[in-house]
């Protein structure tokens, strides 16, 4: 059996950047850890979901924990960090903001947990964080780091297509223009695409998902503090939501050009 740590920023980013793979590796028989940097503390809540005076992050860490269990996650992990907020938050420079803690000093508290638990496999973000978030920037470069201190030698970059996101923004937008029933859309709001993920030419591995995406929704609804069912991730009908979420993509340094893997664990032992 083999074991992938998957590090993320904050509750729910594990669902929505991984929660294919995650539940793929377990489904497969590997051992599978998360690591969460945050309790999210700045998230913006959906109205009516906390109980009068219930903290954000005491049932983000629940919720988390509720959408592991639905992935088949054996271990989840908080390193004990704040939410950082968005770029620009005077929140950026709290003393315990995860954007600026010393890059060392968080690698080794998530090598700790690689070292323990023997990953063969870890998941961070690419190097931009997927959209810039201050916390997930930090996720690529304490990730990155960590696996040099821990000796993990199988590190990828979790990402988004930008590429397939404009085409099936373009694919749902023709069937619009023809009159016929647009179930959904295909990526939410329209937004500037430069800012998200990687070309194709530069992601090496995409990962089957979609035998899991039933999995990966439910975990996603378990974020309920975060995730509405008017969300563009549950809103959208399941045609859909296996174009946009049932190929995961990542890149994984040393491999390409191209899509040269198509499974994080090839070639480790399952249980």
């Amino acid at each position: 059996m083999a074991t992938l740590l998957s590090f993320h920023a904050h509750p729910d980013d594990e669902s929505i950047g991984c929660g294919g793979t995650l539940a793929r590796a377990a489904a497969e028989g590997h051992r599978v850890v998360l690591v969460v940097a945050t309790r999210g503390e700045l998230g913006e809540a959906v109205p009516g979901v906390l109980a009068e005076g219930e903290p954000l992050w005491r049932r983000r860490v629940a919720e988390t924990e509720a959408a592991a269990r639905v992935l088949g996650v054996h271990r989840v992990e908080f390193l004990g960090y704040r939410d950082s907020g968005m770029a620009g938050d005077p929140a950026n420079t709290h003393p315990r903001a995860f954007a600026a803690a010393p890059v060392d000093e968080a690698a080794e508290r998530l090598a700790v947990l690689l070292r323990e638990e023997s990953a063969e496999v870890l998941t961070v973000y690419d190097d931009h964080g997927g959209y810039g978030h201050p916390d997930h920037v930090q996720v690529h470069r304490v990730g990155l780091r960590a696996a040099e201190l821990a000796g993990t030698a199988r590190v990828y970059q979790q990402t988004v297509n930008r590429d397939r996101m404009r085409k099936g923004r373009k694919a749902f937008a023709a069937r619009a223009a023809a009159g016929a029933e647009v179930p959904g859309r295909a990526g939410g709001e329209t937004r500037d695409d430069e800012a998200f993920g990687k070309p194709e030419a530069e992601i090496t591995a995409a990962v089957d998902v979609r035998e899991y995406t039933g999995q990966k929704r439910r975990a996603l609804r378990a974020h309920a503090s975060q995730i509405g069912e008017r969300s563009v991730f549950l809103a959208m009908p399941d045609e859909v939501f296996r174009f946009a979420f049932g190929t995961e993509w990542y890149v994984r340094a040393g491999q390409g050009p191209g899509i040269t893997e198509t499974d994080l664990l090839a070639g480790l032992p399952a249980g």
